[in-house]
């Protein structure tokens, strides 16, 4: 039976870390280690800066989404299969990916080999206001990936599981789907370049693939 939501399971943004919640920057850089060799495509907000917090504010191998809610998993499909020896890695959050959920239901069918989809779930929508998103009611994502045909898939609880999480991300030979439930707090902003826009990114990613 799904939760009945109340004022009391809706944290607010400034809640602190409980014991044994997982802490959404920490845990997605101990799980991405080392990221020189995927080509990564980041979802909205949150997911976008837990990836530059972990490879820095102008990586030339990451593409992060601005305004595409819903977008992530797809174009990173699309990426996967127009460059199959390339390790294709989204990281994306559960509200952006429940915009979307269809996808992996491609991604399962086309078993795309090359392709990882880390999904940091905090089982709120952060873009439009905190509110609790589907997760919390009982969904979810990593049994719709099972049942969408993706070959490794896991849920990420605790810190003891994040080796095996980082180690499928490098050396599954099967599409892989990471499902990391952290905390429903806020890690604040990054500080940002300047460079920002979507073209910048754009270009600065396609110069890295010698796409002309």
């Amino acid at each position: 039976m799904a939760k009945k939501i109340t004022k009391k399971h809706v944290s607010k943004p400034n809640a602190k870390l409980k014991a044994g919640e997982l802490e959404r920057r920490k845990a997605t850089k101990a799980i991405l280690g080392d990221t020189d060799d995927f080509l990564i495509v980041t979802g909205l907000a949150g997911a976008k800066d837990d990836v530059l917090n972990a490879t820095g504010a102008n990586p030339s191998n990451v593409f992060p989404l601005s305004g595409a809610m819903g977008a992530a998993c797809s174009i990173g499909l699309g990426l996967a299969l127009a460059q199959p020896d390339k390790t294709v890695l989204v990281v994306t959050g559960e509200g952006e990916l429940l915009m979307n959920v269809g996808t992996l239901a491609a991604i399962g069918a086309m078993e795309v080999p090359n392709l990882r989809i880390l999904c940091i779930d905090n089982q709120r929508y952060g873009e439009t206001g905190w509110q609790p998103s589907h997760t919390l009611r009982g969904v979810d994502l990593a049994k719709m990936a099972e049942g969408a045909n993706i070959k490794s898939v896991r849920t990420v609880t605790k810190q003891s599981q994040f080796k095996e999480a980082r180690e499928l991300l490098r050396n599954a030979n099967s599409s892989t789907f990471i499902l990391l439930k952290v905390a429903a707090t806020d890690p604040g902003k990054l500080a940002m370049p300047a460079e920002r826009d979507a073209s910048v990114w754009k270009t600065r990613f396609r110069d890295a693939l010698g796409v002309v």
